[in-house]
């Protein structure tokens, strides 16, 4: 499994690309994504809604159970990946890339985000 080295991990397994005009993208890493199996069913943060960084704004629904999604940083929902909701397996499928959650506009992120390979290291163990 190869997480991208641009983007940022938190311990929950969600992952955050580098804001671009003050926006960034989350999702769930692969091994997340692996481990719940198959998505059927995202509920997202509604647009306009505030997240806080290391708070629960939603959860995924698989076929082996139901896991909550944690924002890695606080701010405004100013999309959600209405791909996602249509087709929860694009979670499963392409979690990096079309498999996307939401993009926020970024007022403050988790102290505790992981580059690439330390997230790796915690995820071996």
């Amino acid at each position: 499994m190869s997480n991208p080295q641009q983007l940022r991990y938190s311990k929950e397994h969600e992952w955050l690309s580098a804001a671009e005009d003050g926006v960034s993208t989350i999702g769930i890493t692969e091994f997340a994504a692996n481990a719940l199996g198959d998505v059927v069913y995202a509920d997202l943060p509604a647009v306009g809604t505030e997240v806080t960084a290391g708070e629960t704004c939603g959860e995924l629904e698989s076929t082996k159970s139901v896991s909550e999604l944690y924002s890695p940083v606080t701010g405004e929902v100013v999309e959600i990946n209405e791909d996602v909701v249509n087709d929860p397996s694009l979670v499963n499928s392409a979690p990096f890339a079309g498999g996307w959650l939401f993009k926020v506009r970024v007022s403050g992120e988790q102290d505790d985000l992981l580059d690439a390979d330390a997230y790796d290291a915690h995820t071996a163990g």
